[in-house]
């Protein structure tokens, strides 16, 4: 009672607290600090949501994108080579645009290995006998396979051979005993969870 009967009689009170009012609506409303922080937040909520998913669902989603990635990566590499521009950088994956920008969207790293790599050390050892028995195919002459492993319980690893016609084998490890290329596509399991759609 003893509020309103002041705004009845200061008038210009009352019209003071309402543009007060609407100025802090309008500076919380369009501070873009709180639009970043809204959406972090949402990203984190959705990450932390409990989502009914078994190793085949998140083998299924790795296997999938690897086979599109390694498609694209090859056809990239392949053109830039055919066009002549430096085999360094396009065997190191660096002057290969398209193919990081898809690395980065799905939070993953890409490589190229070669026989070589069968004794790096950077490489679990699952990965480093999976690589080796893609060289014993190499040396045979028998057909490649894709290949998925599961390294301790944070990361999916995709393998896939570079068809043995592929100039990128001979131009990026012709000198190599055995010139061979596998692609190496590394996905972080947290990652996969993040990316994959839910299931209706």
């Amino acid at each position: 009672m003893a509020l309103s009967r002041v705004f009845r009689q200061t008038p210009g009170i009352m019209l003071r607290y309402s543009v007060l009012l609407a100025i802090v609506i309008a500076t919380f409303a369009c501070n873009p600090d709180r639009i970043k922080y809204t959406d972090a937040l949402k990203q984190e909520m959705a990450d932390k949501k409990v989502r009914r998913l078994t190793n085949a669902d998140l083998n299924e989603a790795v296997n999938s994108w690897g086979e599109q990635i390694v498609v694209l990566a090859e056809k990239e590499a392949t053109e830039k080579l055919a066009r002549g521009d430096a085999a360094t950088s396009i065997c190191t994956l660096q002057d290969l645009p398209k193919t990081q920008a898809i690395a980065r969207r799905y939070g993953m790293t890409i490589s190229l290995l070669s026989a070589a790599d069968v004794q790096n050390p950077k490489l679990a050892q699952k990965e480093r006998e999976v690589l080796d028995a893609y060289v014993y195919n190499a040396e045979k002459k028998l057909p490649q396979s894709s290949n998925i492993q599961r390294i301790g319980d944070t990361l999916f690893v995709y393998n896939a051979a570079v068809p043995v016609g592929n100039a990128l084998s001979q131009i990026c490890f012709g000198r190599q005993k055995q010139p061979l290329a596998v692609w190496r596509l590394a996905f972080p399991k947290q990652e996969v969870i993040r990316h994959m759609k839910p299931k209706k």
